[in-house]
């Protein structure tokens, strides 16, 4: 099924578990593994290039971390699957990453099997969460606002000093329609219909004092 190849990425800081896994993947005949970098950095900057469909990404690297990685790659390939692949089960992480724009989250010492199940997942455009991971995390039923990114509240910040939608794009390096699309997220999630209401929300929650906006 040479038309139905998955071409992934592997981004992780430890030599050993990239290559074990790289590995393992490859003893399946629809998987390629197109490369494997060993930082975030690397990731944004290769990633354009090698055009995976799948970026199983660690969180914790050196430099640029995997949430931040995965944000900045969502932005430019939005039809990428990130898994994120970590040692951390705890809510916390998993809901962060998933607020990041991960399509999933599994375990690194899940079995080569269930990796390959959260790939098919991810490209069935489903969510993919393993044991470990699903079972320690809170249904989100009962809250009452999604959590906003750090790329969001970064725009926040920009759009709360006045800044139009194209001054921002310039600032971040980033296309306007991406701010557009970041800035619809931003009032959705917070419940603001207007700029007005941006800027006096990061006011109150000390976003242009550059404290933490305590969400």
């Amino acid at each position: 099924m040479s038309n139905s190849i998955i071409r992934v990425l592997i981004v992780d800081d430890h030599p050993m578990v990239a290559e074990g896994i790289q590995s393992l993947l490859e003893s399946f005949d629809e998987i390629e593994v197109v490369g494997t970098l060993s930082n975030g950095q690397e990731a944004v900057d290769q990633a354009t290039q090698l055009k995976p469909d799948v970026i199983l990404m660690d969180l914790n690297m050196p430099g640029l971390s995997g949430l931040s990685a995965t944000e900045i790659i969502l932005e430019r390939l939005p039809e990428t699957r990130i898994l994120i692949l970590s040692m951390h089960d705890s809510p916390e992480y998993i809901s962060t990453a998933l607020s990041h724009g991960a399509k999933g989250y599994i375990l690194k010492d899940v079995p080569t099997e269930e990796i390959k199940q959260a790939i098919d997942a991810v490209m069935r455009d489903e969510r993919y969460l393993c044991t470990g991971a699903s079972g320690s995390l809170e249904p989100k039923d009962g809250d009452t606002r999604e959590a906003l990114t750090g790329r969001e509240q970064t725009i926040l910040l920009e759009l709360a000093q006045g800044k139009s939608n194209k001054e921002v794009a310039l600032a971040l390096d980033i296309s306007v329609r991406t701010v557009e699309t970041h800035r619809k997220n931003i009032k959705r999630k917070l419940g603001i219909s207007s700029t007005a209401g941006l800027t006096r929300y990061a006011l109150e929650h000390g976003v242009l004092q550059g404290t933490s906006p305590g969400f």
